[in-house]
């Protein structure tokens, strides 16, 4: 493939690079089938990751709101997930042992950022699950029956998308750090809410990047660890899916 997925993991370079390479199979040689990739296999590893996850956020939860700061291992959570997500995409043979990692601290950080919110905003987490969960199920349904293809022209356009939202909101990060600038995704202006619903869009459409590269890894028969590999990449979209969907809800709440 010439495009990649904007995530990291789930990019078709990392995944050929891990791709079994494909020998004389003599009659005697005993094949373990157990040691490779399946879809099903990637499906219950997203299903563990998820559970930690939530388990994780619940302690940061429970500490906003029982009187305790949850910033600190909500900032902490973030960081070290975000490190473990940099050392995996690397050593991707480590993920068995840091996709776990990353679904603890991650959880710590989403707990966190999700009680700030529904602080603020009463009832926007259920919303922000619940629309998160939806469009998950509605692309892997398109994705499943083949409505919505992935060609190459379509991951070149979620991909250039996906690196400009990136770039954006990076250099408007750094530029509002040192200038009274207000990035004009701030606040609930219309401009504000139309850039967020873009963002959302964009990151359903890496949903179906991710399935096909999974599809892909279990047809080439790679190595069992890549499943957790996988399985860590897509939680990753659902975060930032999740994340998005908070911020729009809640610009959308404050306009009330």
């Amino acid at each position: 493939m010439n495009f990649n997925s904007k995530n990291p993991f789930l990019n078709s370079k990392r995944f050929s690079s891990n791709a079994e390479p494909r020998t004389e199979v003599h009659q005697a040689q005993i094949i373990d089938y157990n040691q490779e990739m399946t879809v099903s296999g990637t499906i219950n590893k997203t299903a563990i990751l998820f559970l930690i996850l939530c388990g994780a956020a619940m302690v940061t939860w429970w500490m906003a709101f029982n009187g305790m700061n949850p910033m600190l291992p909500t900032i902490g959570g973030a960081i070290i997930g975000f490190i473990l997500v940099l050392v995996s995409s690397f050593k991707p043979q480590l993920s068995p042992y840091l996709a776990p990692g990353y679904a603890l601290f991650e959880g710590l950080f989403i707990g966190g950022i999700s009680a700030i919110f529904e602080l603020k905003f009463p009832g926007i987490v259920i919303n922000a699950v619940g629309a998160t969960l939806v469009t998950f199920l509605v692309c892997l349904g398109l994705y499943k029956f083949r409505i919505v293809k992935v060609t190459e022209q379509f991951k070149s356009v979620v991909v250039a998308a996906t690196l400009a939202i990136a770039t954006y909101y990076l250099i408007s990060w750094v530029v509002s750090m040192f200038t009274s600038w207000t990035p004009v995704h701030y606040g609930n202006s219309m401009m504000s809410i139309g850039i967020s619903v873009f963002v959302i869009i964009i990151a359903a459409l890496n949903l179906f990047l991710d399935f096909d590269l999974i599809e892909k890894g279990a047809r080439e028969k790679m190595s069992k660890f890549m499943e957790w590999y996988g399985a860590m990449g897509l939680m990753i979209t659902l975060v930032w899916l999740y994340i998005e969907f908070l911020r729009l809800l809640s610009k959308l709440s404050s306009k009330d």
